[in-house]
């Protein structure tokens, strides 16, 4: 029997930190979702590949019933991991961008 795919969750809610108010709220709340998704890219990894090794070793020890299951936590943990290393890219390009800028 097959099992039906998660359901995709937002990384971050769009309106976190927006119980400041002032000057301050505004960058806070930026640096806020910024950080926030970048966490959840994080947990996100940490999660998978715990699923990814127990998922391994029910398999090497025998108590695994469908070894694809293996396969399918070693491709998200891989996935997952791509996907944090590209968000790192495009943060480390959006910086240079900045800097190369003049006012």
């Amino acid at each position: 029997m097959l099992t039906p795919m998660e359901k995709l969750t937002p990384l971050a809610p769009l309106n976190a930190g927006k119980e400041q108010k002032g000057k301050d709220a505004s960058s806070s709340e930026e640096g806020s979702i910024f950080g926030t998704i970048f966490r959840s890219a994080i947990d996100n990894v940490k999660e998978t590949d715990a699923e990814a090794r127990e998922a391994q070793y029910l398999l090497a020890t025998g108590q695994l019933d469908n070894p694809a299951m293996a396969m399918i936590a070693g491709t998200k943990s891989a996935m997952a991991v791509d996907f944090l290393i590209q968000l790192r890219n495009k943060a480390q390009d959006a910086y240079s961008e900045l800097t190369r800028m003049s006012l």
